[in-house]
């Protein structure tokens, strides 16, 4: 998908940002190249394991990666799950212009929402990882996956949460490198766990 494909999406988010700030004023102009192409890069993921059917996104914060996600793959049920309400109503609000019927927007906090597993769960710049395994486990499909949107300081958190993996039974399968089509050319990590059982 371009650019073009997310003009809609792209107006809708601005008109909240202005009320919500969901990422900072300097970030606006960068808004395609750095979070929603870095939303996107999950479909590396897709392409070598599975498309799941149930997404769960923690910390959604301004809805990355679950809005790009829930956009464009409408077949994928997306559940968008943040404790701060104004956030998520920003979401909803996106949801409602955009008639995006396969978005869930969630305000709770991760460790009360208790409602269902699914096959994959994401985050994007929430916490560490040795955190964010703690907070995924219990939320994942035996056998699904967690992936985790990282930057090049992966390999530090990964000796960090050797301890947590093994308690939460998440084995590490694979790192998935790729570059944001930012001036700088951001290199991203996508952090790809198993949960075993």
């Amino acid at each position: 998908m371009d650019k073009n494909d997310f003009q809609p999406y792209i107006n809708a988010f601005l008109t909240e940002n202005a009320k919500v700030n969901l990422i900072s004023k300097n970030e606006e102009k960068y808004l395609f190249e750095k979070h929603i192409t870095d939303s996107l890069s999950i479909s590396n993921f897709f392409e070598k394991y599975f498309i799941p059917q149930t997404i769960l996104d923690i910390g959604t914060g301004g809805g990355f990666p679950a809005l790009p996600i829930a956009i464009a793959y409408p077949n994928i049920q997306v559940w968008a799950l943040d404790s701060i309400a104004k956030k998520i109503r920003a979401i909803e609000n996106i949801k409602q212009e955009l008639g995006i019927k396969n978005l869930y927007p969630v305000c709770s906090r991760i460790e009360s929402f208790k409602e269902k597993k699914f096959d994959l769960v994401t985050s994007r710049a929430l916490a560490s990882l040795d955190k964010l395994l703690i907070y995924a486990a219990p939320l994942v499909n035996n056998g699904g996956y967690f992936a985790a949107y990282k930057s090049k300081l992966l390999e530090d958190e990964l000796k960090c949460a050797a301890k947590i993996m093994k308690k939460t039974d998440f084995s590490l399968v694979e790192v998935i490198e790729y570059i944001l089509p930012t001036e700088e050319k951001h290199t991203r990590r996508l952090a790809i766990f198993k949960k075993n059982s």
